[in-house]
Parts: C-alpha cells; structure tokens; sequence
C-alpha cells in the first residue's frame, strides 16, 4: 500500500434508509414522545440564530429561518446534517408556505432519542433545504436519520435525500468550521455540508 492511499480516510458507507416498518414505528414511538415533551414546554424556539446565512463548500449557502432546542446537555455530542429537494414546491409563494407549515413537523424529530437542537435552513440556490443537528451519540443521529428518509422520500425528489454523522462535534463547532479531517467523508459531492467563512 502506498503511503498517499494509507493516510487518505476510509471511503464512508453510503447513506441508506432505515427498512420501512422500522422507520413509521421509531416515527410513531418519536410522536408519542414528541408530545410528551410538547406539552411540558421543553421545546424551545429560540430566535438569536434566525437569519444568520450559513455558507457551504460546495459554493451554496443557506439562511437560518427557524431553530428547535430540547433542554439536554448530551454526552456524546454528535453532528448531524440533512439535505433533501422537495418536489411539488416551486417558485417564492410555495417555499414560503413550505417554510411555514414545517413547523407542524417538529413532533417527527424532537421526541427521537438523543435530540438536542436543529438549525432549519431555507433552500438554497439548488434549492436543496438542509437540517443541522447537533445529536446524543451518533448511533442516534444515524438512527433518526434513517428514519426521517422515509417521511422524506414522500415529498423529496428521488435521489435528493443525504446526511452526514460526525461524533464527537458539536452543531455549534461545525458552525464554527472545526470539522476535523479524516471524518471518513472523502466523496467529491461532500461539500454540500461543509461549513465555510
């Protein structure tokens, strides 16, 4: 083995969906938890983050139109980022609704295991709308988005859905552009979630 391909990082798997009766049950138990925590006010909406445009490698960038926290300091901090290109929803009447009514998705995410907070990103100029997650162990991250490939794979163009894992980086470092190398994400298309100044 020469020594430029042993210092390269192992090609990562490809992102797959979970197997669908797998997925809608950690949906629904996601939904029964969501409303637990609905209901004791421990989703939060806060705003300092909203408007912020959040730049890309691959030349795109994003604006922050909505945040959602849980009250949880996790304990293996885990990034997580989403892409997906929605179909049926075109032109800036329809992404507006689309930004707007979103926010009745919320139960689909905050009750899985190990949610912390989200960063909803409008389209960008692809119009590809990303979800930045910080998580509580990547086996959770992984997990949930597996899962979410189902309920995405009902509006999302085919072939539009991907998402990235990082354990051990929080959302808020990610921002910060501290990726570390060697994540085991070499694929040239990887700069749709690589932050940048």
């Amino acid at each position: 083995m020469s020594q430029a391909s042993a210092s390269r990082p192992a090609p990562r798997p490809a992102p797959r969906p979970a197997a669908r009766p797998e997925a809608w049950r950690a949906v629904g138990r996601c939904a029964v938890a969501s409303t637990s925590l609905l209901v004791r006010g421990r989703v939060r909406q806060p705003r300092s983050r909203v408007g912020r445009v959040v730049r890309f490698a691959d030349g795109t960038q994003g604006r922050v139109y909505r945040e959602t926290v849980v009250a949880r300091v996790p304990a293996e901090p885990c990034f997580l980022a989403v892409a997906f290109r929605l179909r049926w929803v075109h032109g800036p009447r329809g992404h507006a609704v689309f930004r707007a009514e979103s926010l009745l998705n919320t139960p689909l995410f905050v009750g899985f295991p190990g949610f912390v907070s989200k960063l909803w990103l409008a389209a960008d100029e692809r119009h590809v709308y990303r979800g930045l997650y910080e998580w509580d162990g990547a086996g959770r991250a992984e997990g949930y988005a597996r899962s979410l490939w189902r309920v995405l794979e009902l509006v999302s163009e085919r072939g539009s859905i991907d998402y990235r894992v990082v354990p051990g980086l929080t959302r808020d470092e990610a921002l910060a552009r501290l990726v570390p190398t060697g994540t085991g994400d070499a694929a040239p298309d990887d700069g749709w979630w690589r932050v940048v100044p």
